[in-house]
């Protein structure tokens, strides 16, 4: 049962595998990547800027506390002018906390420019890496474009396309019915004068004694029209047979007639 869940499972990954490479397009991959740097780089620079604003405000914070500080020494003088030296001690003793305050402020600013300055010099390099990625996917996009283009040509002019596939598979079965039909035809006629086969169009109980015997009739008429157009030709001339054998006898009865002549003389 688990090799068969295996099987089912492996099968499964490769019909998913294949369907899903034939409906990526490398084109969107790309465009999808270059919004994820393009997000990645908006974080970046909204950190630079988050930085850049933390600082900001630990710069106020220690202006405030150095204008206590020197508001307190201010003070400590002027109790002391006073002679109240118990608030002279207290207010440095204030401006030593103070004094401390603004050391760790300065502490964390400089750590935090320190961080701007990286997040700042990240983001430019990033920034650089982007538009090269950006002119590297345009290109690519341009060539696989191309490529398709070239590719959906060539399957058009072999004929191997889809679309081409479906035109080739109607005019080969048009061709197929055509020779059928033709076949078909050739073969009726060669029925039809064999006398296997009785033409519908002819009166019904015509036989093929019957269509001989017809045609034989229709020869003989023939050849008796061709005799009475013959003996109807014209006698005069010199051309037909009958003229000749009546010149010819004409001919020989002067012969005969010429001594009987010439002896009466």
């Amino acid at each position: 049962m688990a090799s068969i869940t295996k099987r089912v499972t492996s099968l499964f990954r490769m019909k998913a595998n294949k369907a899903l490479d034939k409906a990526e397009d490398p084109r969107e991959v790309l465009d999808y990547s270059y919004g994820q740097q393009l997000e990645m780089l908006r974080n970046v620079r909204r950190g630079v800027a988050d930085v850049a604003t933390s600082n900001k405000r630990v710069e106020l914070q220690i202006g405030k506390l150095q204008a206590s500080d020197e508001k307190l020494r201010t003070q400590a003088q002027q109790a002391l002018a006073a002679g109240r030296e118990d608030l002279a001690r207290e207010a440095l003793t204030r401006r030593g906390t103070v004094t401390t305050q603004i050391a760790d402020l300065e502490s964390q600013q400089a750590s935090l420019q320190e961080q701007e300055e990286k997040l700042s010099l990240a983001a430019e390099r990033l920034q650089a890496k982007v538009d090269a990625f950006r002119t590297r996917k345009e290109t690519i996009k341009a060539s696989y474009t191309a490529a398709e283009a070239q590719t959906r040509i060539g399957e058009a002019v072999s004929g191997i396309s889809e679309e081409m596939g479906d035109v080739g598979m109607a005019v080969q079965r048009a061709e197929d019915k055509t020779e059928q039909m033709q076949a078909r035809a050739g073969a009726l006629d060669e029925l039809m004068a064999s006398g296997a086969l009785e033409d519908a169009s002819l009166p019904t109980g015509r036989d093929d004694i019957q269509a001989e015997l017809d045609a034989a009739s229709a020869d003989h008429d023939v050849d008796a029209e061709l005799a009475r157009m013959k003996a109807a030709l014209p006698s005069s001339g010199d051309s037909g047979p009958a003229q000749l054998e009546k010149g010819e006898g004409d001919a020989e009865q002067v012969r005969r007639s010429q001594p009987d002549e010439e002896a009466s003389s």
